[in-house]
């Protein structure tokens, strides 16, 4: 799929998809404290600056342990970028309508579900990503914006730039991200048109149940029926 194809190419984004995933479980006792202050200081751009500033210094530091168990790489994501991320509207989204029949279980099910099946297939690109291939560009957001938009450009290894946006919104606890859009894809849109064309015809239950056996969400779009 276009999403998946651009997942596996964008690391960085990669990570953001992770953690838009992940839901609200197992969270860190506490945020980054240079990112947490960016998120509540107004200003998108530092939050991003910073978490990721953040999650490359550990990654430079523990390189080869992540290349030799990408599995680590949760502990990374929980660590930096867990904590800014709005994951319950993030998942409403994925999910569209089927979100409001699903049960309490159901949703968590699925947030659980889908995070470790991303994580499991892409953690290992996280583990290559390196600083000289992102670039942030500053954001200008209006005094009292509860929504924002904050533009960076990820090189890929054969030296074709993308573009990954992050989509913002202000919460009591600061900004949070909820959407990637790379390439002018949608994360959350694009799993959700993905995702609903088969919980509608083998429902909701039986798509979660998939990624709870490990099947890859790009694997689970591609195939109808039961």
């Amino acid at each position: 799929m276009r999403h998946t194809n651009l997942l596996l190419t964008a690391a960085w984004s990669c990570a953001a998809a992770l953690a838009l995933a992940r839901g609200a479980v197992a969270a860190p006792a506490a945020a980054a404290p240079p990112a947490a202050a960016a998120a509540e200081s107004g200003d998108p751009t530092a939050l991003v600056q910073t978490t990721a500033q953040g999650m490359l210094d550990e990654l430079d530091k523990h390189r080869d342990e992540f290349r030799r168990d990408p599995a680590k790489v949760a502990a990374l994501v929980d660590k930096y970028l867990m904590p800014h991320f709005d994951t319950e509207t993030s998942a409403r989204v994925v999910l569209g309508q089927y979100w409001r029949d699903a049960t309490p279980d159901q949703r968590q099910r699925f947030i659980n579900a889908f995070y470790h099946s991303l994580l499991s297939n892409y953690g290992d690109a996280l583990a290559e990503f390196t600083a000289d291939r992102l670039k942030i560009y500053p954001s200008r957001v209006e005094p009292g914006a509860t929504s924002a938009t904050v533009r960076t450009e990820v090189r890929r290894r054969n030296g074709d730039l993308v573009s990954v946006n992050y989509s913002l919104r202000m919460t009591p606890q600061g900004w949070k991200a909820w959407d990637v859009v790379i390439d002018g894809i949608s994360y959350v849109k694009s799993y959700r048109e993905d995702f609903g064309a088969q919980i509608q015809s083998q429902g909701l239950e039986t798509v979660i149940k998939r990624l709870e056996s490990g099947e890859k969400p790009g694997q689970i779009a591609k195939q109808t029926g039961g």
